[in-house]
């Protein structure tokens, strides 16, 4: 039986997140020392992760810099643990990408799709696979986000 086809493409990366303990010597790296460029912060109980967010780049070729450090150093999630806490991927179309990606076995964090915080719907790649779900991100959290027409436009039009 012939596989179906994959019904969404991955455009580039969107984002990395890297966490500490203390966001002091994040922003000296990130901001003072690579002039990245401070452009909001989030904070989320829930999540357990207060950060800065810089980008790199500019328009289309941007990317997002998270500066995490945790609201409670020994809660859940660890947004400290590892360093490099995730990377995120711009997606042609999340909802397809979850679906097709779910029935092959990938586990993915609780909470589903949901807006994340610089306003796109996203869905996390558990770092680990489980029973139901063997394929996990091989030790690595990887966030999808849905990509705005924008992007996919400069893809496409930069793939011709």
């Amino acid at each position: 039986m012939e596989e179906p086809a994959r019904p969404f493409r991955v455009l580039g990366i969107q984002q990395i997140a890297v966490g500490a303990l203390d966001k002091a010597p994040l922003r000296t790296l990130w901001v003072d020392l690579l002039g990245a460029t401070p452009v909001g912060d989030y904070r989320s109980e829930s999540e357990n992760v207060d950060e800065d967010i810089a980008e790199v780049g500019a328009g289309l070729g941007r990317c997002e810099i998270d500066l995490m450090t945790p609201l409670r150093p020994d809660g859940r999630p660890r947004v400290a643990d590892p360093a490099l806490n995730h990377i995120g991927l711009w997606i042609d179309d999340l909802q397809a990408a979850v679906g097709w990606l779910g029935n092959r076995g990938v586990r993915f964090t609780p909470g589903g799709i949901r807006k994340g915080a610089s306003g796109f719907d996203v869905c996390f790649i558990h770092p680990k696979g489980s029973a139901d779900a063997p394929q996990g991100g091989c030790g690595v959290l990887i966030e999808l986000v849905q990509a705005p027409q924008a992007v996919i436009d400069a893809f496409d039009a930069a793939a011709r």
